[in-house]
């Protein structure tokens, strides 16, 4: 779900107009004006009041909305994939038949799942501008960190129900407080079989025409009951979407690069796209031939395999776009008719002049020792669950004792609970993946820095990478909640005495960790956070907050049609009908209708119906938004975007980018006449 064309920094510096439907909009700035210009329709602010409050995000990284008055969610099957494969077993596999809770009692509780309701946005700019005035480096980095973890330890107290971060917006030339209701006791209700959830797999993955019915349903409790949300929540629309009908996308955008500088997408381009590009290949490879030893591999390795899998499909989108297209070369353009704009100020030009010199200096020293972040503390090392259970419970240990301006942001008091909820997890852990992801990963981390490496000798001693990972998972009880509860509760002395060889492997190369980070904190993210805020102040002086933020996996509102496109094929409408999932069924995987679909296809309105193209403008993280009317009514259910939207990391092209999502008639359908959720489909009605 990516997008491809200009970039914000490009339409703020005049160099070309914005398309209508482009923006992630912020609830505090949504262009109102805009709207009503090209469709006749004002939101006032209640109806943007009941818009963000019935719209909720999970913490893991996607989209949802409440849809019922007692607590029922919405959100795609892939958003839910973790919950649902780790409430499966060999015997029970969901995954594969699907779930139904057809009654309340039957609702399972998700694991790690965290819901939040976004309830109040303020602006902190001037206190984070003050703290960090006159600071640079590590000065910056530590006074921005404090002065964040106390305004958010300000807001949420002690209540553990409630999560405030402070939300970096235009990369740093604005800092809001978002303030969120916390849930974290959410059921699983219902889950279609993941042959229908995401039929065509991966070569329809980015397309369209889709036949999807990517969905679950989960609900939030309070109190050991279905929340209250009767004040805030979107019915499902009574009629069928239109071609041309105005709708609007409200979700989470996790991440785009639009106001990014030439240096830092030259950057992506060159090292870090080809970098993951390798890295997950070799990874989906491992993975393959890891699900092809047996069925219960196959089962357990899933949800990660699912996950490379669209990420490399995503990522090749976002370097054919740099690559091949004008988004580099007219950034070029670009940063220079800004630096021009803002030229009758000496002061603001020389600025922002110094920021963009700054940012490439950084970067250039950054390609030089990224592998080392990337491989280490950056997300691509040491991939194993329990690993992950002992660096939570010895930085926890460590971190605890200090005060709260001074922690790692995720051990803040506003933080922590999202990652207590990870360490205290039910879910299951599986050795026989655990020792193969650690071993490619050690494997990688190896490759990459070196055998003569100083770290890397610390970390392997004498033995090969899956000697140790099966050493450590072999060795390690941190599979029993248990004994992590024990460790959670326990001084940090007990935590540093205890044997467990993956507590001891994680003391032993924490204080290397910690460097690399700090390292990368002070020298890399603190100036270019600095850099990025000289940026938005040229910025602003040309246009303005009239120009939306980069996305932060914050909520944002996107307007946008029912619309098709033209490619080199032709046209491509804009819906597509329940007929037409049997018509392109093929009876093999991953064109294989379920079994429950088949019998069901005599009771099926198959012209209603069931996939969505629209002009939105979203990115990954808006999976599982909601595609709503103007009278607040859910039509769609956003899941995915067509392969001319990969790239959108850079910008938006309205000619033939579609966000595309599952309609809500075609929900209720397959609800009533496949699935028998008369519970549901009543609860929907109401």
């Amino acid at each position: 779900m990516r997008r491809i064309a200009l970039t914000a920094a490009l339409v703020a510096a005049g160099t070309l107009g914005a398309h209508a439907e482009e923006g992630m909009w912020t609830f505090d700035h949504f262009p109102t004006q805009a709207v009503k210009k090209t469709y006749d329709f004002a939101a006032d602010q209640a109806w943007l009041d009941h818009a963000r409050l019935s719209s909720v995000r999970l913490a893991g990284g996607c989209s949802a909305s409440f849809v019922s008055a007692h607590g029922l969610v919405q959100t795609n099957h892939h958003c839910a994939h973790s919950c649902i494969e780790q409430l499966s077993t060999a015997q029970k596999d969901f995954i594969a038949s699907g779930y139904l809770a057809s009654k309340q009692e039957d609702e399972i509780k998700c694991p790690e799942i965290e819901v939040n309701q976004l309830v109040g946005i303020s602006d902190v700019t001037a206190r984070i501008t003050a703290a960090t005035q006159g600071k640079a480096d590590a000065a910056f980095a530590q006074a921005l960190k404090a002065e964040k973890a106390a305004i958010a330890k300000e807001c949420s107290g002690d209540d553990a129900n409630l999560r405030c971060d402070v939300v970096e917006l235009y990369q740093g030339g604005v800092y809001d407080l978002y303030k969120y209701r916390r849930y974290q006791d959410v059921r699983l209700v219902f889950a279609p079989e993941m042959d229908i959830a995401f039929f065509g797999g991966d070569p329809d993955n980015f397309e369209f025409p889709r036949y999807d019915l990517d969905v679950s349903y989960v609900r939030v409790y309070q109190d050991d009951k279905p929340l209250d949300t009767s004040a805030n929540f979107f019915p499902y629309a009574k009629g069928e979407p239109q071609d041309g009908e105005l709708v609007f996308t409200v979700g989470h955008p996790g991440h785009t690069d639009r106001q990014d500088t030439v240096s830092e997408l030259t950057y992506q381009r060159d090292v870090a796209i080809p970098r993951f590009l390798i890295y997950g290949s070799e990874m989906r490879g491992m993975l393959t031939q890891f699900s092809a030893e047996s069925a219960e591999h196959a089962r357990i390795a899933n949800g990660l395999l699912f996950g490379i899998e669209n990420s490399l499909k995503a990522r090749k989108g976002h370097f054919r776009a740099l690559v091949d297209s004008q988004i580099i070369p007219n950034h070029v353009k670009g940063e220079a008719e800004l630096s021009k704009k803002v030229g009758s100020d000496p002061k603001l030009k020389k600025a922002y002049d110094g920021a963009v010199s700054d940012i490439a200096k950084v970067m250039a020293a950054f390609r030089a020792k990224s592998d080392r972040y990337v491989f280490t503390e950056g997300g691509y090392g040491f991939r194993s669950d329990l690993y992950s259970f002992a660096r939570g419970l010895v930085r926890h240990a460590e971190e605890s004792k200090k005060p709260n301006a001074e922690r790692l942001q995720e051990y803040t008091d506003s933080a922590f609970p999202a990652l207590k909820q990870r360490l205290l997890s039910t879910a299951p852990v599986y050795p026989e993946l655990d020792k193969a992801t650690l071993t490619f990963t050690l494997t990688k981390l190896r490759e990459n820095l070196g055998p003569d490496d100083a770290f890397v000798k610390k970390v392997f001693g004498s033995k090969s990478p899956k000697q140790l990972a099966e050493e450590l998972v072999d060795g390690s009880k941190l599979a029993d909640l248990d004994k992590r509860k024990a460790l959670l509760d326990a001084d940090p002395a007990t935590i540093a005495a205890d044997p467990d060889p993956m507590l001891a492997f994680f003391r032993l190369i924490d204080s290397d960790l910690r460097a690399v980070r700090k390292d990368y904190e002070d020298n890399v993210d603190a100036p270019l956070q600095k850099a990025h805020a000289e940026i938005a102040k040229a910025r602003f002086k040309a246009e303005g907050t009239s120009v939306y933020p980069d996305a932060t996996f914050t909520l944002r509102i996107s307007y946008g049609a029912i619309k098709g496109y033209d490619q080199a094929k032709g046209h491509v409408d804009p819906l597509t009908r329940i007929g037409g999932a049997f018509t392109r069924a093929t009876g093999a995987a991953p064109f294989a209708l379920p079994q429950s679909w088949l019998e069901a296809k005599d009771k099926l309105d198959l012209g209603k119906v069931f996939d969505i193209a629209s002009t939105n403008d979203i990115i990954g993280g808006n999976s599982g938004s909601p595609l709503i009317n103007k009278k607040g009514e859910v039509v769609g259910l956003i899941f995915d975007g067509n392969i001319q939207s990969l790239g959108g990391d850079f910008g938006y092209d309205g000619a033939t980018n579609r966000a595309v999502s599952v309609s809500t008639g075609a929900l209720k359908e397959a609800l009533d006449k496949i699935y028998h959720a008369d519970r549901i489909v009543k609860e929907l009605s109401e």
